[in-house]
């Protein structure tokens, strides 16, 4: 089951990128924003609990339709290739088997643990 969701998530994250680059979007911009939803990583400072909170709210989906929502309310056209900027960062993260958080640590995710096993 991860492998067929972490296949799902690679379609995703190469159909963001082909609409970005369909819809005309820069690369300066791309290159500016991809790796912005990991500023969240910083809220594990304040410990497991806050940094899941953090992260998975930038790691979600949600936030980007709350932002086509609001851009196409304001008539603001950037709403959508930073759109799919977020789309792609989150949908290559769940590929490459960085799911959402639990407030177990960072490297407990819904799609399985991450890392090195401590446990050999």
């Amino acid at each position: 089951m991860t492998l067929l969701l972490r296949l799902e998530n690679l379609a995703i994250a190469l159909l963001a990128l082909g609409a970005y680059w369909q819809w005309g979007g820069g690369w300066g911009l791309f290159l500016l924003l991809v790796l912005a939803p990991d500023i969240s990583m910083l809220a594990y400072v304040f410990g497991p609990r806050v940094g899941a909170i953090g992260y998975n709210t930038l790691h979600s989906l949600i936030g980007v339709g709350l932002l086509l929502a609001a851009g196409y309310a304001a008539g603001w056209s950037l709403a959508v290739p930073i759109a799919l900027i977020w789309t792609f960062h989150i949908a290559l993260d769940r590929a490459l088997g960085y799911g959402l958080k639990y407030e177990t640590g960072f490297a407990d995710t819904h799609l399985g643990r991450i890392g090195r096993s401590l446990n050999r």
